[in-house]
């Protein structure tokens, strides 16, 4: 099973879990669409589409880094454009693109509401709206949403309104878009982590300390898209997968190596809308 010669279209893939997902696939031998906003330096965030294009390129895959602002739709539409130009056609769309702001109601800005909303559930509907076309084309079409599981538990809604809604926006893409495409045979799921993943948006949300002894490796999420959208497309949809069961289900139950230098699996921070 694997992922050579297949294309991805990828958001937000210039760190983290997408800039992961995308080095897993690279080492099969794909194509990756790189897409995000950073194409110069960020004072506090590593990385640039074109950073990422290189490793990509670097660790076996075919790489096209194309600027994107997965909020404006002529952009999502040139970029998937481009893809298809490029690589003749998408066979997996991974929506990873997230936007973060955990405050209660009254401390919650509008503008940062809408940027929430406007990236994560937009966003995951625009771009699916635009890969689908060419994803029915495709001989193992998926989509891959970055969400949680649709868990109605006040404790994961009452502190951060604004975050979990827009958070189950795109798992209510899942829900829905799975029904909507399954005779089409186009895989759409949900993978999330069942612990905190080093990357850096824990380190301005948790601090250094929490990233470097609270949270394992953004590897074990790509293992399992990987394992994810290597299936077949007409056998799997539908599901709300949480990373370190996917692995379990592949036969992977020494979770070590996703460990930082220093961190125990009894430190491990859970994630958020998982009981």
């Amino acid at each position: 099973m694997s992922l050579s010669g297949k294309t991805l279209f990828i958001t937000g893939a210039s760190r983290g879990i997408g800039l992961a997902i995308a080095l897993r696939a690279a080492a099969d031998g794909a194509n990756v669409v790189v897409t995000g906003k950073t194409t110069e330096p960020h004072p506090k965030l590593p990385g640039t589409i074109f950073t990422a294009a290189a490793a990509i390129e670097q660790a076996g895959g075919q790489a096209l880094a194309v600027a994107m602002d997965v909020r404006e739709e002529p952009q999502v539409k040139a970029a998937v454009k481009a893809a298809v130009a490029r690589f003749g056609g998408i066979d997996v769309l991974v929506n990873n693109a997230s936007a973060i702001y955990l405050t209660g109601t009254l401390a919650t800005p509008i503008r940062r509401f809408d940027l929430m909303h406007q990236v994560n559930t937009r966003g995951t509907f625009l771009a699916t709206q635009h890969c689908l076309p060419h994803l029915l084309q495709a001989p193992n079409p998926h989509v891959l949403n970055v969400a949680p599981p649709l868990n109605l538990n006040p404790r994961w809604i009452a502190p951060h309104v604004a975050y979990t809604m827009a958070k189950y926006g795109m798992s209510l893409c899942v829900l829905g878009m799975a029904e909507e495409f399954r005779a089409e045979g186009v895989a759409v799921n949900a993978l999330w982590p069942r612990t905190a993943i080093d990357t850096a948006a824990i380190t301005l949300i948790a601090g250094e300390d929490t990233r470097q002894r609270r949270t394992r490796k953004a590897a074990i999420m790509a293992d399992a898209a990987h394992a994810v959208l290597t299936r077949p497309s007409r056998a799997c949809t539908g599901n709300f997968f949480i990373d370190d069961e996917v692995l379990a289900e592949a036969g992977v139950t020494d979770l070590s190596r996703y460990l930082p230098d220093g961190a125990r699996e009894d430190d491990l921070m859970p994630d958020f809308f998982l009981d």
